[in-house]
């Protein structure tokens, strides 16, 4: 997309509202998040995921992928979307209750 220095960090991190735009607007479903606070964006369902492994390795691989779906608040959406990522990733399901910092890396992107 673009080398480094391009402003790729930069752009996701303003539409993410984590960095001010100084001009033009940041448009998503129509509604523009030019000024609005990074934790209203996330509530949107819109967040920045660093690239990496960027997993609480002290807990479980279960604890990290709850932290995932903090501000959702319907339970069963919840049940339905951890059941989809134990489809997607079976290794993942297999590890539930396994430290989070014990995956390979490989495991730890999934």
């Amino acid at each position: 997309i673009g080398a480094n220095g391009a402003g790729k960090t930069t752009i996701l991190h303003t539409i993410t509202g984590l960095v001010q735009a100084k001009h033009g607007s940041i448009m998503f479903g129509g509604k523009d998040l030019t000024k609005t606070p990074a934790h209203r964006i996330v509530s949107m369902g819109m967040a920045h995921v660093p690239e990496g492994r960027r997993v609480f390795a002290q807990l479980s691989v279960y604890e990290n992928l709850m932290l995932g779906a903090y501000t959702r608040r319907d339970k069963a959406e919840i049940s339905e979307s951890l059941e989809n990522v134990f489809k997607r990733f079976p290794r993942l399901q297999e590890r539930c209750t396994q430290a989070a910092g014990t995956l390979s890396g490989g495991e730890q992107q999934m």
